[in-house]
Parts: C-alpha cells; sequence; structure tokens
C-alpha cells in the first residue's frame, strides 16, 4: 500500500472531489513510476488519473458507512498543505 494515500471512506464531511483526485494522482505516480510529465506520458497519465478518479467516487458512493472515521486526516484538510497549494497558486 502506498503510504501517501489516504483513507476517504468514512470523512466528515464526506471527501471532496479535489481529495479524491489528489489520491487518484497520487496513485497512479506509485504505480507508473512517473514523477514528472513529459509531453508523451502527459496524455496516458492524466487519463488514467481521470479513470482511477472515477472509479474511486463511484467506489465511495456505493460502499456502506463506516463506524469511524479514518485515523489519519487528508493531506487536503492539514492547514501546512492548504498554505503550501495557495502559495503556489498565488
Amino acid at each position: 500500500m502506498c503510504r501517501n494515500i489516504t483513507e476517504l471512506r468514512g470523512l466528515e464531511p464526506a471527501a471532496t472531489a479535489e481529495e479524491i483526485e489528489a489520491a487518484a494522482r497520487q496513485y497512479v505516480r506509485k504505480v507508473s513510476g512517473i514523477q514528472k510529465l513529459t509531453d508523451t506520458t502527459r496524455d496516458p497519465f492524466e487519463r488514467a488519473v481521470a479513470e482511477v478518479t472515477a472509479t474511486t467516487t463511484r467506489l465511495l458512493g456505493v460502499l456502506p458507512a463506516r463506524r469511524q472515521p479514518p485515523a489519519t486526516v487528508p493531506p487536503l484538510r492539514r492547514p501546512e498543505v492548504r498554505a503550501r497549494i495557495e502559495a503556489r497558486q498565488g
């Protein structure tokens, strides 16, 4: 299991589309070994991310509720991560 991918099932509030895509991106990076996109790898990589995102969204939508939330907080919900993202975008 990739340690960078956080459990999304059972979050309150529910996992956002952004969180699901981030987990999908981490998964595709891990299994493909691609860290930096090139002109050759960009399209297949992004298609894979879209497919994993869609599949994960469907999966989370049909699984039963959890009794307890996951033990870890997804990265996009951590203030220090949000600050880094906002600094890059600003």
